[in-house]
């Protein structure tokens, strides 16, 4: 959808534009026109090992084809981790396009932590990673174009004194969000499947969340439901136990919302 209006006003600019800027209004249409390579994204060299082995549970490229992430986009990594995301999205996106991590920062200080993000920065200079607590993070109004939220969600209900991680009210995080992103800006949701009942309680003992609250909470914030899929459905997970749990790590049921502010 952005890049079919990107090319409208393209070809509009080459009705009435000088033939310098009918020039570069075409290269800016056949640079629309051009899809992402998702799995050139993720079969590039050098990114680190221990994110590679992740990718065959987490199928980076077909995932942010059905996302409808597009080169050239703004887009932000929200509760980014050690990059993984953030490093394929760069990829992505290309050079005309730029990625913010936004990461608490008592999870940024460690000497691993400090090591993986200059690495990446170093292979993927337009990924910056921002520390910041998630309610205090405010992108410039209409800024974003694609945000992804990859297994936290559930993390906006989530608090632990020993992780310094303090209660937070969901609705202001995504009316922050709402904000920033673009008319027409998707948001990618993807997490662990989790039971119905009190949230906070059911992400405190398993660290998953019912699909239909994460729904409900987009939907209040002013999101559209546009599009679901269950590539990473598994009927024989047991959503009672904890994602960390070894018989169920990495094998989680997991939901994909898309997620997009109206136009």
């Amino acid at each position: 959808m952005r890049a079919s209006i990107i090319l409208a006003l393209a070809s509009c600019a080459l009705i009435v534009a000088p033939a310098g800027a009918a020039v570069a209004s075409s290269a800016a249409a056949s640079a629309a026109e051009t899809p992402p390579d998702f799995e050139a994204a993720v079969s590039d060299p050098g990114r680190d090992e221990a994110d590679v082995e992740l990718d065959e549970s987490r199928k980076p490229a077909e995932l942010l084809a059905f996302m409808g992430l597009e080169s050239s986009d703004t887009a932000l990594d929200i509760f980014a981790g050690g990059g993984y995301y953030s490093e394929i999205m760069g990829r992505v996106v290309g050079p005309e396009g730029s990625v913010v991590a936004v990461n608490p920062p008592q999870f940024t200080t460690s000497d691993q932590s400090r090591e993986k993000w200059a690495a990446l920065s170093a292979r993927q200079p337009n990924v910056t990673m921002v520390p910041a607590q998630l309610p205090d993070y405010k992108p410039a109004a209409n800024s974003i174009d694609f945000a992804m939220l990859h297994l936290i969600y559930h993390d906006f209900y989530w608090e632990s004194e020993q992780y310094k991680f303090e209660k937070m009210d969901p609705a202001v995080v995504l009316s922050n969000l709402y904000k920033g992103m673009k008319p027409g800006g998707v948001v990618a949701v993807i997490d662990h499947v989790g039971l119905p009942g009190d949230t906070r309680t059911v992400v405190e003992k398993t660290h998953r969340i019912d699909p239909a609250t994460v729904r409900s909470d987009f939907l209040a914030a002013g999101f559209v439901l546009d599009g679901e899929s269950d590539m990473f459905a598994n009927p024989d997970d047991d959503l009672e136990k904890n994602v960390f749990d070894p018989a169920v790590r990495g094998k989680t049921s997991r939901f994909v919302m898309r997620f997009r502010k109206p136009e």
